[in-house]
C-alpha cells in the first residue's frame, strides 16, 4: 500500500483543535483497513515528525479515525500550520 493513500484527510472539528493544542494530538481520517504501524509509518514519512502513539476508531458510518500523538519535540500545531489549515 502506498504511503499516501493511508491518510485521508485531517479532521479540524472544535474537538480536533483541542485535542491539538493541549494534548498534541493529530485527529485523521485514515484508509479502513490501515493498521496502527502502517499509520504511524505514514505519519512519520509525510510529516517529518515522531508518533509516540495511535489510537483508531471506527464510527458508526464505517470512517476510520486515528489519533496520532506527537513526541514533545514536533508540536502538531507545526504540522497542520505547514498543512495551511490553521
Amino acid at each position: 500500500m502506498n504511503t499516501y493513500s493511508v491518510l485521508i484527510r485531517p479532521i479540524t472539528t472544535e474537538k480536533a483543535v483541542r485535542l491539538l493544542e493541549k494534548e498534541n494530538v493529530l485527529l485523521l481520517e485514515v484508509y479502513k483497513h490501515a493498521t496502527k504501524p502502517l499509520i504511524r509509518r505514514a505519519v512519520e514519512d509525510i510529516f517529518h515528525v515522531t508518533v509516540t502513539d495511535v489510537r483508531t476508531q471506527i464510527s458508526w458510518k464505517g470512517i476510520k479515525r486515528a489519533y496520532v500523538r506527537l513526541s514533545s519535540d514536533t508540536p502538531a500545531m507545526d504540522v497542520i500550520t505547514q498543512l495551511g489549515l490553521m
